[in-house]
């Protein structure tokens, strides 16, 4: 059975075929595709999503000490979340199998940093798996179940943006998916509780685990040599991951040792192969985690001034590379930008409530701590309306820690409703046991909308689309002491103003919900359409302050000067741009 799948549908393909029972996850690109494919064959996999992934760790952890195999998966940023239970689990060891995939973000597509996990896979004592493909992803997928139960150790399955959304065809063999039968569970404290008395011996055999699995490296199926056709033995490559790709195609004529299994490192078959080369070069995308190993082995390594360990790697850096080893390439052409062209940044969708709240908080002239979500883009002109975004849930932390700093004026956190389930909740607890005032708005279009409109506590609905019990996020609020809570239509621009006024303001911490639905998930992008009316419109300009897509220019009526017009093919209906007309110039039509 053959299909023409991404790396992230392979891996989904492969937890159902290598029969794992529970698979957890928080949504996070390039990730988020594994778990809604997973949930696809719902009757075999018990799949959720949930609300960190620390959590999405811990569920995973759970289920292999019960003996069930188990998935969990994360962005890169996602695994800091999770390294708490899986730095321990790697001493406990798992019963059942247990897979973690880490997508990494080489280049920053989507995320807020650029990190390597094969660090924190090191740093974990986890066996380590690196795909270079949708096939490959199957493959090491389906084995690293095995590999988990054969040396109790969890496995980290490491993809990149690339792998994860490139799509190839995958042979799947003879599919047939059933849940893997659970191995006995039996108490064992000794085992499932490190206490020091305990994890001391725990410690000592990680280190044994270590060497069987770098013995069982060297021989695996995994790694190996990929060597021309006919070539020369000068120069030897060894690569691993998506660069192996990019070495194909510009160094096919020299010898490759490509690497799957990449910690722990295979040293035996590196050295082996360096004895048959001349030079030795690596290439390995992001930090030079196999390079800084193989020196530190005694062997002499290829320098170069070519930068890789940087950004994302493309086949453009390799041929400069090649150009200044070799010669024998020209260096790759710069992309020509044509001059002229006006940028194009994204934007809040047309309709999105969050533009509103951001449009009140910069007239107000708030310092606003943000968080990961659609909702960063209010950082840009013209709403111009953010001042920090560091990682999910921190935004309340950052504001209490600017008023016990001192800052003065009117200091505001905002993060989405999902962001608050994820780490939000701690975040007004620890404000309010501390007494610090800080004012929290909680964008809610209950959803979780930068990743695809995944559902989360408050939107009523599972990962599989059951009925699901809805959380209030006021209710919470209240619960951890608030008394100041106030819920707020998004669209309603002279209340949100009224109300953000008041709580900023005040002296005591205030959670605000500022609630307007997703018009993409809600499907209520339709819903309305403003029209502008020419007479009235005085081309002052208010309008295009919001920032919507919708609102482009009309007529020019001096130079530089244009009167408004809306694009009926993006209008949304919200009407939040009436509210900003102080002319009567823009009206509902339908």
């Amino acid at each position: 059975m053959k299909k023409f799948l991404s790396a992230n549908e392979a891996v989904a393909h492969a937890a159902v075929q290598a029969g794992c029972v529970v698979a957890s996850a928080y949504p996070g690109t390039p990730s988020t595709e594994i778990l809604e494919n997973i949930a696809k064959f719902k009757d075999t996999v018990r799949c959720e999503w949930a609300v960190n992934e620390k959590v999405a760790m811990e569920t995973a952890i759970g289920a292999s000490m019960a003996g069930a195999r188990s998935l969990t998966a994360m962005k890169h940023v996602g695994l800091n979340v999770a390294m708490d239970p899986l730095m321990t689990f790697t001493f406990v060891g798992p019963l059942g199998g247990m897979v973690v995939v880490s997508a990494d973000d080489p280049g920053m597509h989507s995320s807020q940093n650029e990190q390597d996990n094969r660090n924190l896979a090191k740093f974990a004592r986890a066996l380590l798996l690196e795909p270079s493909d949708s096939q490959e992803a199957y493959d090491f997928t389906v084995k690293a179940f095995e590999l988990s139960e054969r040396f109790s150790v969890p496995v980290i399955l490491r993809l990149t943006t690339r792998t994860s959304h490139s799509a190839s065809l995958v042979d799947l063999g003879d599919f047939h998916p059933a849940p893997h039968p659970l191995l006995p569970y039996k108490k064992d404290i000794r085992r499932n509780i490190p206490v020091p008395m305990f994890a001391r011996g725990q410690r000592v055999n990680a280190q044994k685990r270590t060497e069987a699995m770098e013995r069982e490296a060297n021989v695996s199926e995994f790694n190996k040599v990929v060597a021309p056709a006919e070539g020369t033995a000068k120069l030897g490559i060894v690569t691993s991951a998506v660069a192996y790709q990019y070495v194909r195609e510009i160094f096919p004529d020299f010898p490759i040792l490509k690497l799957g299994w990449t910690n722990p490192l295979p040293k035996a078959l590196v050295a082996d192969f360096a004895k048959k080369v001349e030079k030795l070069l690596v290439v390995e995308e992001l930090d030079p985690f196999l390079e800084d190993q193989i020196r530190a082995m005694g062997i002499a390594v290829v320098s170069h001034k070519t930068e890789l360990n940087m950004l994302e790697l493309n086949a453009d850096r390799l041929q400069n590379l090649r150009h200044e080893l070799l010669g024998d390439v020209p260096a790759a052409k710069e992309p020509k930008v044509a001059e002229g062209l006006p940028t194009r940044p994204p934007v809040l969708c047309a309709g999105c409530g969050h533009r509103g709240v951001f449009y009140v908080l910069h007239k107000l002239g708030a310092t606003v701590t943000g968080d990961i979500g659609c909702y960063t883009l209010g950082a840009f002109p013209p709403l111009d309306a953010m001042d920090s975004t560091i990682c999910m849930g921190a935004s309340i932390g950052n504001a209490a820690g600017m008023k016990k700093a001192g800052l003065t004026g009117r200091i505001c956190a905002v993060l989405g409703d999902s962001t608050f389930f994820h780490s939000g909740m701690t975040g007004i607890l620890s404000a309010h046991y501390n007494g610090t005032p800080v004012t929290t708005v909680v964008l809610d279009n209950r959803i979780t909308g930068m990743t695809g409109h995944q559902d989360n506590p408050g939107s009523g609905k599972t990962l599989d689309g059951s009925p699901a019990p809805v959380t209030e996020i006021d209710a919470i609020a209240r619960a951890c002491g608030y008394t100041k809570v106030a819920t707020v239509s998004a669209d309603d621009l002279g209340e949100l103003e009224r109300v953000l006024k008041d709580a900023m303001d005040g002296d005591e911490g205030a959670l605000i919900i500022a609630y307007a639905p997703c018009r993409i998930a809600a499907k209520l992008t339709k819903e309305g359409l403003c029209e502008v009316d020419p007479e009235k419109c005085k081309a002052c300009g208010a309008c295009f302050k919001l920032g919507c897509p919708a609102i482009t220019r009309g007529e020019e009526i001096a130079p530089g000067r244009f009167k408004m017009a809306i694009d009926a093919n993006l209008c949304a209906g919200c009407k939040q741009c009436s509210q900003v007309c102080k002319f009567g110039a823009i009206k509902r039509v339908r």
